[in-house]
């Protein structure tokens, strides 16, 4: 059959959406991102408010997604929205970013996460195996990364059936054990008194900051001292609840996409941040969020110090013991590959429907006898395989987070843009809370932005010129194109 009667198949219904979108979301952010958070804003009522704020934020731009997916029911998503809006060059700077460092560098990050946690079991892993200058050392660790990224374009190649199986399973998994943790935390936390502890000030927000001695210094904040902390610490609870757009890449693939995308958006979200809010309440019942960061039990060292920031690993510990550390790690390795069997099947319609624009290569627009679009998910794998590589993914997602926020408030900018232009194109759905909800979303979103340019003004201006680079890179393949 010749690839261009082929089409893609709708295969994919409201549970398969959902899964999605929830799977996509959670990765490794939720187990590590929390002791940051506490350094930051020393806090469990700034936490939790911080982890609320982005659950507002989260579920806010999905409901606003929700009127784009609507009108537009196509193979990927938001790229197609910017480029309804905005014309194809700003498209084109979606796409190029989401292939440079959003999705390939969040695949990377998640796969390494993967690798990171499967090393519990098999040290072995940890074994380097060269090393390339002073630039990076190659160990078996990431080959193990590389490993799951191609075994995942693999099973997605033959096609969209073993794709939904597979996330489907890996999501039902991780939600199981993340509400058993969630269970089990607030059980055993709840029969101490370290809750009420780490309440008896919850809004007495301090900075802490580690000196080289090892000794942790605390400085009291407040007033725009404390907007700003919580402004660039929601940085880490943002990147955890990101990639919830993703589902809308697949939107040629799911019945009836006019409903079943606004509902899987809200309905994944919305499971998602009530999550991360319990998840949160049972550290805190289980620790306490300020530590000593020489001591020697997970309880001397608190949230903030937990152990290479895996706060996750130190709650398991304080309910299963020391094989805390072994299921912890377990339902890491279920939660990354989950996470990642998601971000990979979607990922490749994106770059499939802008080869369809002529702005991709060419061979990404075409579809395989299972009716994917096997070359576009082989692009992706290759680029996400070289930045496991690089050791230089951490960096990578600093500027992919900033980056998102910069397209999402665009998105959904563009729907006052089609509301003026096109005033009597269908709306299955409109925006929740249309135009307050929407704009109070860029407000907020904006002035995170601005924080971080202040605080971060070296990462998020990489994260820019990353965007940037993008428009003489457009420009000359169209030139080459003529």
């Amino acid at each position: 059959m010749d690839s261009n009667t082929k089409e893609l198949k709708k295969e994919l219904n409201l549970v398969n959406a959902t899964s999605i979108v929830a799977g996509s979301m959670i990765g490794s952010g939720i187990f590590i991102v929390t002791a940051a958070m506490s350094k930051d804003l020393g806090s469990s009522g700034w936490l939790l408010f911080t982890w609320f704020l982005t659950g507002l934020l989260t579920i806010a731009a999905a409901l606003s997604y929700g009127e784009l997916a609507g009108m537009m029911p196509n193979a990927g998503g938001q790229y197609v929205y910017i480029q309804r809006a905005y014309g194809k060059l700003v498209s084109f700077l979606y796409g190029w970013t989401v292939f440079t460092v959003i999705q390939t560098g969040v695949i990377a990050a998640v796969a390494v996460a993967f690798a990171n946690y499967t090393s519990v079991f098999i040290p072995k892993l940890e074994t380097e195996l060269f090393s390339i200058g002073n630039f990076t050392t190659i160990t078996l660790k990431q080959v193990m990364a590389i490993v799951s990224v191609v075994l995942l374009t693999y099973i997605n190649t033959k096609g969209i059936q073993n794709g939904k199986k597979l996330q489907l399973l890996f999501t039902v998994a991780k939600l199981f054990a993340l509400f058993a943790l969630i269970i089990f935390g607030l059980y055993v936390g709840l029969q101490t008194d370290i809750l009420s502890q780490n309440f008896e000030n919850p809004w007495n927000a301090f900075k802490t900051i580690s000196n080289n001695d090892g000794t942790s210094t605390t400085i009291g904040i407040t007033g725009l001292a404390l907007a700003g902390a919580v402004g660039t610490t929601i940085i880490n609870s943002l990147f955890s609840s990101d990639a919830w757009n993703n589902v809308t890449f697949i939107a040629a693939e799911i019945k009836d996409p006019k409903k079943n995308i606004p509902r899987s958006l809200f309905l994944g979200t919305l499971i998602v941040t009530i999550i991360y809010l319990l998840a949160n309440l049972a550290y805190l019942s289980l620790l306490p969020m300020s530590g000593n960061p020489n001591g020697t039990t997970v309880l001397e060292r608190g949230i903030m110090f937990a152990s290479e920031d895996r706060v996750g690993a130190a709650a398991a510990n304080m309910i299963f013991g020391n094989v805390g550390v072994f299921i912890m790690a377990g339902l890491i390795m279920i939660s990354t590959f989950g996470c990642n069997s998601g971000l990979i099947l979607s990922g490749g319609r994106l770059f499939y429907a802008m080869s369809k624009d002529g702005l991709f290569f060419k061979q990404a627009g075409e579809l395989n006898n299972n009716n994917v679009p096997e070359k576009a998910l082989w692009f992706q794998c290759v680029w996400a395989s070289i930045l496991c590589l690089s050791g230089k993914y951490g960096d990578l997602l600093t500027y992919a987070t900033f980056a998102s926020l910069l397209f999402y408030m665009l998105t959904i900018y563009g729907i006052f843009i089609l509301r003026k232009k096109e005033p009597n194109a269908e709306r299955p759905y409109k925006a929740f809370g249309y135009p307050f909800v929407p704009i109070l979303y860029i407000l907020i979103t904006g002035a995170i932005c601005v924080t971080l340019l202040i605080n971060y003004t070296v990462n998020t201006g990489l994260g820019l010129l990353i965007v940037l680079l993008g428009i003489p890179v457009y420009y000359l393949t169209q030139k080459n194109k003529k």
